[in-house]
């Protein structure tokens, strides 16, 4: 099991949220640059971004950051704020790995399809971000009314193969990961999952990994010290 530790970025500064609530957005590092650093010296071989002002906003604000975090050689992927070839283009050209579209594969499914198309399925990542079970975009706020499951299936019929699986209710909440909700969607789609939200601690990212998930985000159980990231590489394996 892939471990990838996140970096969510607003006006320059690493933050967390609280099921997503911007009102909430609270500092946990000083310098996201260092923080990467420290995500590779605990054994992180991937990172996941996410530029919190482009996912709400459209526009990503922090690219310079993006770019300095980029070269400390992880193999980075990026989500917020990426809804055109023009944006796909311009994150790719900061050194990016892989590009998750978000909010644009609910608005132009067209465009993830060409995405996938140019770039190949394992450069594009698509976000299937759920609050009780129904998809949000435009930073979590807008309902749109679609199953996540329903969603995911049109994102695999696209061509999709890697998805990100958010259960809002559960981000930064170190409740535990929505087991049922993850175990549900892996049975329906051959894409591969990667989970997000909720992991409190060293036995979650056990209890996933003997569901044999591929991938899994953490993020403020490591800022507030409830993660050992460096055991939690050593017991999930190759990364």
């Amino acid at each position: 099991m892939i471990i990838i530790p996140a970096i969510d970025l607003k006006d320059g500064k690493v933050v967390r949220l609280l099921k997503g609530d911007f009102n909430t957005a609270r500092q946990v590092a000083e310098d996201p640059v260092e923080t990467a650093r420290a995500f590779r010296e605990a054994g992180a071989r991937y990172l996941h971004i996410v530029d919190l002002d482009g996912s709400r906003d459209g526009v990503r604000k922090n690219t310079e950051l993006v770019r300095a975090v980029v070269q400390v050689g992880l193999k980075t992927e990026l989500g917020g704020g990426i809804r055109s070839m023009k944006d796909l283009e311009e994150v790719f050209a900061l050194g990016i790995w892989r590009a998750v579209i978000g909010s644009a594969a609910v608005s132009d499914p067209e465009f993830v399809k060409a995405a996938v198309e140019r770039y190949g399925p394992e450069r594009i990542a698509v976000g299937v971000d759920a609050k009780d079970g129904l998809v949000r975009t435009a930073g979590w706020v807008k309902e749109e009314g679609v199953h996540y499951l329903d969603f995911a299936k049109r994102m695999e019929a696209l061509g999709v193969k890697n998805l990100i699986f958010t259960d809002i209710d559960t981000d930064g909440m170190q409740t535990g990961p929505s087991f049922a909700r993850l175990q549900f969607l892996r049975d329906k789609v051959s894409c591969s999952v990667t989970t997000a939200g909720g992991v409190s601690s060293n036995a979650d990212l056990q209890a996933l990994n003997r569901m044999g998930v591929e991938a899994v985000i953490v993020g403020k159980s490591w800022y507030v010290g409830a993660l050992d990231l460096e055991r939690a590489i050593r017991e999930a394996g190759p990364q």
